[in-house]
């Protein structure tokens, strides 16, 4: 699903993430596996997310993602820059169009707040069609 941003050669995450303004690009494939196995395991049985003619019948021309995957997606962009020793304290996210499989959904997000240790990560998600998720995230990052 992507190469987590800041990952060094060795693939870890480095304990700490040094001050920066702009967070690495993710780029996450939205595969039909993907789709459906991610709305399997939030526990989402709703069949436009997994059931092709479902999706269709509800007008849509393919399944797309669920609200938890999204909100799942965003947190692991933001954590996996700040760190494992990095806090969520508040996600607020808007969802627009439909992130459907065969698309891409690439993140990006911006340092916007500092108080303390506490950061505040505007994060922007799109896909071929449009913006797909815009928010904020705020987290405590330990120096």
């Amino acid at each position: 699903m992507g190469t987590p941003p800041g990952a060094a050669g060795s693939g870890a995450v480095p304990p700490t993430r040094p001050a920066q303004a702009e967070l690495p690009e993710l780029r996450i494939e939205l595969t039909p596996t993907t789709v459906v196995s991610t709305a399997l395991a939030t526990m989402d049985f709703t069949p436009v997310h997994h059931d092709p003619a479902a999706a269709r019948a509800q007008g849509a021309p393919e399944i797309f993602l669920n609200i938890l995957t999204t909100m799942g997606l965003v947190e692991r962009y933001v954590t996996d820059w700040a760190g494992p020793r990095a806090r969520i304290r508040g996600i607020d996210v808007r969802l627009g169009v439909p992130a459907y499989a065969g698309d891409t959904l690439v993140l990006r997000g911006t340092v916007t707040a500092r108080d303390g240790g506490e950061v505040t990560v505007a994060v922007h998600g799109a896909v071929s069609i449009g913006d797909h998720a815009t928010g904020t995230v705020r987290l405590t990052m330990p120096g």
